[in-house]
């Protein structure tokens, strides 16, 4: 696994050197320190430095109309003894008219990027259906965009379903999704349907299906969000259903400085729980962020303790 980090490692700054008047590198990279206070008197609190994530990207403009891009994911895996590295993105992008766009290949999937653009936290928290697992950040498909006017727009997918870090399931059942975005002035209104047929059609399946319900509220000192996501008849079983709500806020208190929060309410949900999130953030400079915040995770169940993590964040890009 070395090897194949030092590989794209490499790689990466190769491209970097040879074609950087040509194409655009980017590297995105998520780090924390955490400590757990959870724990009672005389027990030895968890706490500990991770490297959570590294993105390393190249894009590249063909011609007017034609487009490339491609990610790689590099991440500690669920043991935390080793990184592996993941093609999240390798897409060709055609815009077809002015108001047509369409992503073919490893492509980013529609479901939660408008929660995660309007969060803007991604170093710090994912944006709930990903912090929960209902949906794939990225996946083999098409997607497709297309704008109506200048304040609505629509977007539809047609994805493998198994997310960028699996192959495609034997069943050869494609998950789809459409979408549609209203903006008027600083409010933003998305409600989105994500729709995974069933794989056999006995009296106890059906096809799941997510709807979500969103709106953010955006000015130059300050961000409020909102989401509702039904899920029903999950896992494709039929008349099993789950809710997800999340939301979230930022203000700005100070040049470079900004409080935030967010409740999501997962208690409807197969994790069965709360997640609550506060703290403030500085902008150290262009490309570097930090931000000290408390995390706490409560069970649904009764008499059951908060687990509160206090976490020092830090994003560095360019």
């Amino acid at each position: 696994m070395k090897k194949i980090i030092l590989l794209l490692s490499s790689a990466f700054l190769i491209s970097m050197n040879i074609s950087a008047q040509e194409g655009t590198p980017s590297l995105k990279i998520f780090s924390n320190f955490n400590y757990d206070i959870s724990t009672e008197e005389g027990e030895q609190a968890f706490k500990e430095f991770e490297l959570k994530r590294a993105y390393l990207g190249y894009s590249y403009n063909i011609d007017e109309k034609f487009s490339t891009k491609i990610t790689f994911d590099v991440g500690s895996n669920s043991s935390g003894s080793a990184y592996t590295a993941f093609l999240k993105i390798a897409s060709l992008k055609w815009s077809a008219s002015e108001n047509l766009n369409l992503n073919f290949g490893m492509v980013g999937a529609k479901n939660f990027k408008f929660m995660e653009k309007a969060w803007g936290r991604r170093y710090i928290a994912k944006s709930a259906q990903d912090k929960y697992k209902w949906a794939n950040s990225a996946d083999l498909g098409l997607t497709a965009d297309y704008k109506i006017s200048d304040n609505i727009s629509l977007d539809a997918q047609v994805l493998n379903g198994e997310g960028y870090k699996k192959t495609q399931a034997s069943n050869g059942l494609f998950r789809g999704g459409l979408g549609i975005t209203y903006k008027i002035g600083n409010i933003s209104l998305r409600a989105n349907q994500d729709i995974s047929p069933r794989s056999s059609y006995d009296d106890s399946s059906a096809s799941q299906t997510i709807t979500t319900a969103a709106i953010a509220y955006s000015t130059d000192n300050m961000t409020i969000g909102a989401e509702q996501n039904i899920m029903q008849n999950a896992g494709n079983l039929l008349d099993s259903e789950q809710q997800l709500m999340s939301v979230y806020g930022a203000y700005k208190i100070a040049e470079n400085y900004k409080l935030f929060a967010r409740y999501d309410d997962a208690s409807e949900t197969t994790q069965a729980g709360s997640y609550t999130l506060y703290g403030i953030e500085r902008k150290m400079t262009k490309g570097v962020t930090i931000a000290l915040n408390m995390q706490t995770w409560t069970d649904a169940a009764e008499d059951s303790e908060a687990e509160n993590t206090l976490f020092l964040n830090l994003e560095y890009k360019f």
